[in-house]
């Protein structure tokens, strides 16, 4: 029979050599990124990595061995690579965004948000500049990020995400068809109410208006009340309008308690979300990319190649430079079937060494990479 502690000495051992090995090899590495800054070359040498992996699985015995050293090797470059990018010296722009002393400087900033007046979006706003914003409502996403692009806007506020419902996926696409940068966020309890005209009950209502998302964060009781049809609208401020220009008490609007006074409607059932802390994530968005040295949470764009693996080697950056990351969602890339491209939050400034090296490394390594914005959460 075979001694355990003798295979267990034998095992020890193996993995001292190989941590003597391990630290040989980063030796060498540092000398490697020493002539890669001299000649400026890149630090990731696709092809050349592959062709190392080859050989170096061909080296072994055995189907399930030569898919394992791949894997392993394939880690110690990428653990050389995040080394290289420590000591490569910080020549280059990771991005375009400028640092300022404040990004909201202007005090008769014109605002676009999303929707008629009444909506969430609009209260936001609101928190985030004053009530004297000048504020200008926009039937949709679009336009808002049209105004701020072309100048007919200073900022722009738009609704990216709900606690209960998730991201709304429209504006993570919008966010790549225009040159403007995310310059700050605002998250907002958000309670949805089901408004009628003044003397309208339970029992007259027949059909329910509202944004996808308003009817989605009232789906359990919108199930409650099996006779009420739900019919998506264009805002939740805009399904409230229409009740009280159309005036029939059959019809409805799950929107806020502002839409109620802003429209003279009244409130049948309040609180009418099942998530009763639901909450809405608000993004703000400006034609410039700024930053300050409160920023501290990263909005990026990546897209990878499609190839097993690739997902896993790109966030490792992340881990490696003990950056946390907030939030991860993925859409479709237009065009290309089965692939997507990730949306990614993560905390930092861009002016922390660690930050700066994970998007060295991502950048080089991505299909594509955009940072998005750089804001105080």
């Amino acid at each position: 029979m075979i001694d355990l502690a003798v295979s267990r000495q034998k095992i020890d051992e193996i993995d001292s050599q190989i941590v003597q090995l391990f630290e040989e090899r980063m030796k060498v590495a540092n000398e490697v990124a020493k002539y890669k800054m001299e000649t400026g070359k890149p630090v990731y040498d696709k092809k050349r990595e592959d062709a190392k992996l080859e050989k170096l699985g061909s080296l072994s015995h055995g189907e399930f061995n030569e898919r394992a050293v791949k894997e392993l090797f394939s880690q110690i470059m990428s653990i050389s690579r995040k080394y290289q990018y420590g000591v490569l010296s910080h020549t280059d722009d990771v991005t375009d965004f400028k640092k300022v002393d404040s990004v909201f400087t202007d005090k008769n900033a014109k605002v676009y948000y999303f929707g008629v007046p009444g909506t969430h979006t609009q209260q936001a706003m609101e928190d985030v500049f004053g009530r004297e914003v000048n504020g200008v409502s926009c039937q949709s996403f679009q336009g808002v990020m049209e105004a701020v692009e072309q100048g007919e806007a200073d900022y722009g506020v738009l609704p990216i995400e709900n606690s209960s419902t998730g991201g709304i996926s429209a504006n993570y696409d919008l966010l790549l068809n225009y040159h403007n940068a995310i310059v700050g966020q605002y998250v907002m309890k958000i309670d949805q109410c089901l408004l009628a005209l003044p003397g309208t009950s339970l029992s007259d209502i027949k059909t329910v208006f509202s944004h996808p998302q308003g009817l989605l964060q009232s789906r359990e009781f919108m199930n409650d009340h099996p006779d009420f049809e739900g019919v998506e609208y264009g805002s939740t401020a805009a399904a409230a309008k229409k009740v009280a220009e159309d005036n029939n008490k059959t019809q409805a609007a799950i929107a806020s308690r502002r839409a109620a006074k802003e429209y003279g409607l009244e409130i049948v059932a309040d609180s009418i979300q099942q998530e009763k802390n639901n909450c809405t994530r608000f993004i703000i968005i400006g034609k410039n990319p700024l930053y300050t040295e409160k920023s501290n949470k990263l909005a990026l764009c990546i897209e990878l190649p499609h190839k097993s693996g690739t997902l896993y080697r790109i966030l490792s950056h992340f881990l490696y430079n003990d950056l946390n990351m907030t939030q991860i969602e993925s859409r479709p890339i237009p065009g290309k079937n089965w692939e997507y491209r990730f949306f990614v939050d993560v905390e930092g400034n861009l002016e922390d060494a660690a930050v700066q090296n994970a998007l060295r490394g991502v950048k080089e390594e991505a299909a594509f990479m955009r940072v998005l914005g750089n804001f105080e959460a």
